[in-house]
């Protein structure tokens, strides 16, 4: 699973109010090279739950994010930056861990890459 997705996962149990965003349990991150296109980061950037990125980042042991959501001129002027986020969006994979729901602590795991968001009976 990559950060770009978990970006816009939340936990969907019945009631809860705060399900947003899941907190990674990293098991396995590897590394998958994309080719960079510094188009499509932008237009994303607009998308994006700047401190979710960032703490999943983390989490997932990538660093090099800063805290702070930067402005619209660096996404024009900075390529530096703009590497540093499609890194952290499309080549990290969580293969195998849980995506945790800030409510209730419940698990979702993830396998192969796949989160499974399924909701046991009692909770849809």
């Amino acid at each position: 699973m990559r950060l770009i997705t978990h970006n816009m996962l939340s936990c969907n149990i019945k009631g809860v109010t705060n399900g947003f965003p899941l907190r990674i349990e990293a098991g396995n991150v590897i590394k998958k090279e994309v080719d960079f296109n510094p188009d499509f980061i932008r237009h994303m950037f607009a998308k994006l739950e700047w401190k979710a990125l960032v703490e999943g980042a983390r989490s997932m042991g990538y660093a090099e994010l800063p805290e702070d959501s930067p402005d619209a001129a660096v996404l024009e002027s900075d390529e530096s930056f703009l590497k540093k986020l499609h890194h952290a969006l499309l080549e990290l994979h969580l293969e195998e861990g849980a995506l945790v729901c800030p409510e209730t602590g419940r698990k979702f795991p993830v396998n192969k890459g796949i989160p499974n968001m399924l909701l046991h009976e009692d909770e849809v």
